[in-house]
């Protein structure tokens, strides 16, 4: 998994790059969640597709866009970022050009930038999308979507409501030649569930004007969610939920947690 420099539009981009383990080998491309939101290439679910892509024979890259580790440049707002993807599969093909099969997968943010990627680039065959903010941003643009793929989210994803996923997912369903399978993740929430405050998640609710002590508790109350959740116990679920929103009216504003 050796570390890679190659051109972009405002500067080099780092990445890490998976050589094909054989000719004609299909190539993929991984792009991470949102830059000022914490997203780096090795946020673990990046990483995850990554592997997938790997093992199952893929030349496979993951880059850092623009202002993010050692790729130069600044935050664009997604206008340079797609730019940024469009340099990075060009670098992917000049060392693959008889690849015949090349895929694109993303993560929140990455699924928006992969998607509006495929749009532009017609010898993109397959698409993976994580989490796609469905919610922030108007995907209208696949209209029609030129590639069948996957779309993923978590049952329990606060950031990006699995409703609007779903509402994604069935106007695609509606194009004709194209197959679009979506799988969902009983429980799962935007990101891992972790003790601490996810910054992605802060941030998206951050840029939709929810004020930081509602960004807190939402956070801390799909975290609390999860675990409760799994114990199967309906009424102590029920218990441990009020308790919980109790707590955190009670704390939250005042940063006790």
């Amino acid at each position: 998994m050796p570390t890679v420099i190659f051109p972009g539009p405002e500067g080099r981009l780092e990445g890490r790059f998976s050589p094909a383990p054989r000719p004609r080998a299909p190539v993929a491309m991984i792009l991470h969640p949102h830059p000022q939101g914490g997203g780096t290439m090795n946020e673990r679910n990046t990483q995850a597709l990554y592997k997938t892509f790997v093992d199952r024979g893929f030349a496979t890259l993951r880059f850092n866009f623009r202002g993010v580790g050692r790729s130069q440049g600044s935050f664009d707002n997604g206008i340079g970022e797609l730019s940024d993807a469009a340099s990075a599969l060009d670098w992917i093909q000049s060392i693959h050009e008889e690849a015949q099969v090349t895929w694109v997968a993303g993560v929140s943010f990455g699924a928006l930038i992969g998607m509006q990627l495929l749009m532009r680039r017609p010898e993109i065959t397959g698409f993976i999308s994580v989490a796609p903010p469905a919610n922030m941003y108007d995907f209208s643009f696949l209209a029609p979507c030129p590639a069948s793929g996957l779309v993923i989210n978590g049952t329990a994803d606060r950031v990006a409501p699995p409703a609007d996923t779903v509402n994604l997912v069935n106007k695609l369903h509606e194009q004709k030649g194209i197959t679009i399978t979506h799988q969902e993740i009983e429980g799962a929430g935007h990101a891992s569930a972790t003790a601490r405050f996810d910054d992605e998640q802060l941030f998206y609710l951050r840029s939709r004007g929810v004020s930081d002590e509602e960004a807190r508790r939402l956070v801390l109350h799909g975290f609390f969610q999860d675990l409760i959740r799994k114990i199967g116990l309906p009424e102590l679920e029920e218990k441990l939920t009020a308790a919980v929103e109790d707590v955190l009216a009670r704390n939250v504003a005042g940063k006790v947690l």
